[in-house]
């Protein structure tokens, strides 16, 4: 099944399921919210399947689905942790400053704590007091986890995922390197992620979802023009079940946790970046003049996940840059 959340006059929204090819749409008198129905996940997801049924049947009343009504899924959250699945980003960028990897970068998840209280709407715009931050795009893979238990398994963790969707996870470039060097972490050069309209539950998602992993091309364009569609399930170095195990090692992790890949990468250079960040260090590898410049104000990014057939699997996100806004 396929869920979302309506704005309304509540911040948590309206859960609604919606149809497998995005086109319809109903909300659930016995759940609220998509929090709620994390909570009691064992009761309401057969509640919600049965509603998934019948859109799918041509079943009862529905209305048209509208992702640009639509809020994050979940507006806000219990927690957000994000890691660096992809040792390819990690090696590049490491690379391109002369810095060696760390051995123990391959052996466990480099993860971080993000701020999970103000989730963006998939056609939110990207919002920063300056172009001089340097504001970059960040396409990801993320999944919401039910209650996870202290010192949980990896095999166990992706028995704990509920939900699996796309981000955009918007870094201020030039304001991370004096944030890192005061040893504790990002603040604020990692401003409001947004999130896809749409989540999936794995089942959803047929073979593409295996061995914790989702493996289809993740599409980013910028301004129209295609950006890259790394397959996320090619060189992704740690499963979600490790990422959600690494989390949940020294405490429990509570339902409606957020675990998202990190940026999605492929070594082979063919099939583009999902970050300009990453484009730039590829430019300067190869010895360019020039360097693409990070996002400026106006610039329109698009984030999506189609199947082998072309159909979209979370509804693509959508967004336009938008400056001077007041820090």
């Amino acid at each position: 099944m396929k869920l979302a959340t309506l704005r309304n006059h509540h911040r948590d929204g309206q859960l609604v399921v919606v149809s497998r090819d995005l086109q319809r749409m109903r909300a659930v008198p016995e759940c609220a919210t998509l929090q709620a129905a994390l909570d009691q996940w064992d009761a309401m997801a057969p509640v919600l399947q049965r509603v998934a049924d019948e859109l799918a049947a041509g079943q009862g009343p529905f209305e048209a689905f509208r992702p640009e009504a639509c809020a994050a899924p979940l507006p806000r959250a219990y927690q957000w942790l994000d890691a660096s699945a992809y040792l390819n980003h990690v090696e590049l960028v490491r690379r391109a400053r002369g810095a060696d990897m760390p051995e123990e970068l391959r052996r466990e998840p480099l993860m971080y704590q993000g701020g999970s209280d103000d989730f963006l709407g998939a056609h939110d715009p990207i919002e920063a007091a300056d172009e001089a931050f340097g504001i970059d795009l960040e396409a990801e893979v993320i999944v919401i986890t039910g209650d996870v238990p202290i010192g949980c398994s990896a095999e166990a963790a992706l028995g704990r995922v509920r939900l699996v969707g796309l981000a955009n996870d918007v870094t201020l470039r030039h304001l991370v390197p004096p944030e890192i060097a005061k040893g504790f972490g990002f603040l604020q050069s990692k401003p409001a992620t947004a999130l896809s309209p749409v989540l999936a539950t794995p089942d959803e998602l047929g073979p593409h979802w295996r061995a914790g992993k989702l493996h289809l091309p993740l599409l980013s364009e910028l301004n129209g023009e295609r950006l890259g569609a790394p397959d996320a399930g090619v060189d992704m170095d740690f499963d979600f079940g490790r990422l959600i195990a690494h989390a949940a090692r020294t405490r429990r992790l509570v339902a409606g946790t957020i675990v998202g890949s990190g940026t999605v990468s492929n070594r082979d250079p063919a099939a583009g970046v999902s970050c300009l960040a990453e484009r730039r260090v590829r430019e300067q590898l190869g010895g360019a003049s020039a360097l693409t410049p990070f996002l400026r104000s106006g610039d329109r990014v698009r984030i999506e996940m189609r199947d082998p057939d072309g159909h979209s699997l979370f509804g693509a996100i959508t967004q336009t840059v938008r400056t001077g806004v007041a820090a």
